[in-house]
């Protein structure tokens, strides 16, 4: 890959359309453009040109818009061709950008060069990445968030603070001799100390905006014949599982997706648990336990009609769950409250009584573990933090100035992860910007 070339891709979607997007961007982009279209059109403004190839055939009759840099996307000279959508069209013209010396883009080379140009850092980055691959409401808010800046920001007040104390540090210790406060290294461990804090407590999340961004898993366990297929499909709106009165049908664990409270959830279905079951159907039990224990949520369902069954009470005594009486249309009434000690919900797919219950049960399980308004959405976020925040609390209780320095130095190349950018400069302008050494 080579930030040399100019590159270009479709921006709409692939197939037949009324218009397509082809996006440019490059060093020779205002030659390529010159070349199609005759001239550079004013800057911003849509302007209706008739693109040609090298031997003047006509391409299409296209609406050009020109950004030269650095007033763009990317930081260089970029362009956007407003084309008819078919696909004969779109093909012409790469052809043409090619024969003038353009590549196709690499996935994410856009958003790549907006960094590299600095009009993006890789939170920022992360967030169009995001943004595009949003299934839900929430997710769609939370990556508009986070494109738009919300942890770039939080990041730089981090960073900037850092960098000040920092320097000041470098200077008590390298300038001891200047008329500096007395109190300065006192100053600087309290000031890391507080910082630590701060990042901490960001870091307190539950890991909300990652289970946001990755969705969550809702497990379905119980006996066999205990309605387990039938609550997925009632839930989910369709015959997304076989149904039958036959022991054993579910054998494999069946999914269907989801929206819950913004939330995108896979719901599974499980094998019914039981002992004795064959070859095939064990494995199948095995993936179902497996699955139980990955869930974020586990739905333990037990027949209204029949004892609760021992494979499932066993499951309660592991991990929590909401419980389920399942097939309460055909239970004497009254039914129990609770299930080894859990209270118990009583639903019925087939009349669809507690339904609702369980849909609002679910909502609030689910927003309780992916809730939106957390600043990290990704595992890195918090792997930077988390250095970040280790290294804060050793500057906090380092013995001597000088470890002081060294742990406030990782702190910073840990929270420069975080954006992608770490630099010593900063140090250096805070430093004779701020004390005015050596006047």
């Amino acid at each position: 890959m080579s930030h040399a070339d100019t590159i270009f891709a479709l921006a709409t979607g692939a197939g037949r359309a009324a218009v397509a997007v082809l996006r440019l961007s490059g060093p020779n982009c205002a030659a390529v453009i010159r070349s199609l279209a005759g001239t550079l059109p004013t800057p911003r403004m849509a302007t209706l040109r008739t693109l040609r190839r090298g031997d003047g055939a006509a391409l299409d009759r296209a609406l050009v818009l020109w950004f030269p840099g650095p007033r763009s996307f990317t930081g260089e000279d970029a362009a956007e061709l407003h084309l008819h959508g078919g696909r004969a069209v779109i093909a012409a013209v790469g052809e043409a950008l090619a024969a003038l010396g353009a590549r196709p883009a690499e996935p994410g080379e856009f958003s790549r060069r907006a960094f590299l140009h600095g009009k993006l850092d890789l939170t920022e980055a992360e967030g169009i990445a995001e943004l595009v691959e949003a299934e839900t409401e929430a997710q769609r808010q939370q990556a508009l968030a986070q494109a738009g800046g919300l942890l770039a920001r939080q990041a730089r007040d981090w960073a900037g603070r850092l960098t000040t104390l920092l320097a000041q540090e470098e200077a008590a210790i390298e300038f001891a001799e200047e008329d500096l406060p007395s109190s300065l290294d006192g100053e600087v461990r309290a000031g890391a100390a507080a910082l630590a804090c701060e990042i901490t407590a960001a870091l307190a999340d539950g890991g909300r905006g990652e289970r946001l961004r990755e969705g969550l898993d809702i497990a379905i366990l119980g006996a066999p014949n205990a309605g387990k297929s039938s609550l997925l499909n009632a839930l989910v709106g369709r015959e997304a599982a076989i149904v039958s009165a036959r022991a054993g049908t579910t054998r494999d664990v069946v999914e269907a997706r989801l929206d819950i409270a913004g939330v995108s959830v896979t719901l599974a279905d499980t094998a019914g648990l039981r002992d004795g079951a064959d070859e095939i159907e064990a494995e199948g039990i095995r993936r179902a336990h497996r699955r139980g224990e990955e869930a974020d949520v586990v739905l333990a369902l037990f027949a209204a009609d029949a004892p609760p069954d021992g494979e499932t009470l066993a499951v309660l005594g592991r991990r929590r769950c909401l419980v389920l009486l399942s097939r309460c249309d055909l239970a004497p009434s009254p039914l129990p409250a609770t299930v080894a000690g859990e209270p118990a919900l009583a639903v019925s797919a087939l009349t669809g009584q507690g339904l609702d219950a369980l849909r609002a049960r679910l909502e609030e399980e689910v927003a309780s573990r992916a809730g939106g308004g957390s600043l990290l959405t990704r595992p890195r976020h918090r792997a930077a933090l988390e250095d970040t925040a280790r290294h804060l609390a050793a500057a906090a209780d380092a013995p001597v100035p000088e470890l002081v320095s060294e742990a406030l130095r990782q702190a910073s190349q840990s929270l420069g992860r975080l954006s992608g950018r770490v630099g010593v400069e900063d140090v250096l302008d805070v430093v004779f910007g701020s004390f005015c050494i050596g006047k």
